[in-house]
């Protein structure tokens, strides 16, 4: 059974209620409603968990899909040990990683073979067939999702599921599958990167900032 996915997303959508445990047992005995439900309900913070750590709105929604129809096939297993959202988010985070590694797994194939490519052109063509080498000023909202975007799929993990979509630090250890304590070290960890990625770049904007003016 496929369920499709509402292109609609809301702005956020409140905490999980006292229901989810009755909608997902009944969703686990055949109750294809109380499924619907619980997709509706947290489809948007899916998706949007696996775009951040994705980054591209067409693989976010397939691991959105994805992790739905994992969630469908092993909910008659699921005794309740965790909040179903804690469940689902454990799901989401391990499909994300895979497709993550993936991705970068193709993009240095791509890598490999351009530059093969480049190579039998010659160097002259090759460099004229470069990338961009001049440095391009960009936003502060820019500066922030390079800073988020330049770290660990671990921490960058981590980062999105407590600042974005406010998990407490049991639901982190449930979801990333690691002690309390491990957690802690982890996020502080993970923040420090940020702000310092952060600093370099605006460091550097401030650089080409001065130059220009």
């Amino acid at each position: 059974m496929r369920y499709k996915l509402s292109m609609t997303l809301p702005g956020g959508c409140g905490p999980a209620g006292s229901d989810d445990a009755a909608l997902a047992f009944a969703a686990g005995q055949g109750d294809a409603r109380a499924f619907e439900k619980l997709v509706e309900k947290y489809q948007s913070r899916i998706y949007r968990f696996a775009f951040g750590m994705v980054k591209d709105r067409d693989d976010a929604w397939d691991i959105a899909q994805e992790t739905f129809l994992r969630a469908h096939v092993a909910l008659p297993g699921f005794r309740g040990r965790s909040a179903f959202s804690t469940w689902l988010y454990r799901i989401a985070a391990n499909l994300s990683l895979d497709g993550r590694r993936r991705r970068q797994r193709e993009e240095a194939l791509r890598n490999a073979r351009d530059a093969e490519v480049e190579a039998a052109m010659g160097p002259l063509s090759a460099a004229l067939a470069g990338p961009q080498k001049q440095a391009l000023r960009r936003e502060l909202l820019d500066k922030l999702e390079d800073a988020l975007e330049s770290l660990p799929p671990i921490h960058r993990a981590i980062l999105l599921l407590r600042e974005v979509d406010g998990l407490s630090y049991e639901d982190l250890a449930t979801v990333l599958e690691i002690p309390k304590g491990t957690v802690m070290s982890r996020l502080f960890n993970a923040r420090l990167r940020f702000q310092r990625k952060l600093r370099a770049y605006l460091a550097v904007d401030g650089e080409i900032v001065k130059k220009t003016f």
